[in-house]
């Protein structure tokens, strides 16, 4: 089947659960998770979940848990995708995936390495399947967050979840 006919038989709206892991935003000053929201709505998908918890590895894993026992079909997270002693979100979330979308961070690091230059490296960005959802972690910078949703993420979601319940 052609690509064309891959994503013609894909959901034009998805069911989406949104998690900020900071351990320094509110909900007052997560401009990430709100630029996440509003770029999802925009594009006519539902945010069915939104929290903001502290870069704990457990906390993580109890949202994603829980979204993946629910109606949510993706699970996109932000932050806590870094190199310092406090990000966990990537070893949290990884461990979870069933299958890992490589390709997902491979693309996320080439496109902002066009915007930051060799920093970009030290993201951990990552995607994959747990449970037939689409769970994907992006870095907590709103920028990297806008670039990550308007080249790749929205582009595909439907498609995404249209192969991950197959």
């Amino acid at each position: 089947m052609s690509k064309e006919l891959h994503k013609a038989a894909s959901p034009v709206s998805v069911r989406v659960a949104v998690l900020t892991v900071s351990d320094t935003r509110t909900e007052a000053t997560d401009t990430s998770g709100a630029a996440i929201v509003a770029l999802l709505e925009q594009a006519g998908h539902q945010v069915i979940a939104r929290a903001l918890v502290k870069d704990e590895p457990a906390d993580v894993m109890a949202f994603v848990a829980t979204q993946l026992r629910g109606p949510a079909q993706v699970i996109i997270t932000t932050g806590g995708t870094g190199i310092t002693s406090r990000d966990s979100t990537y070893e949290a979330v990884t461990e979870m995936l069933e299958k890992r979308l490589d390709g997902f961070g491979e693309l996320f690091r080439m496109l902002s390495y066009a915007d930051i230059g060799p920093a970009a490296m030290m993201s951990r960005a990552c995607a994959g399947l747990a449970r037939d959802r689409v769970v994907i972690s992006l870095p907590g910078s709103e920028g990297a967050v806008r670039l990550a949703m308007t080249k790749l993420v929205l582009p595909e979601l439907g498609h995404l979840v249209q192969q991950a319940s197959k």
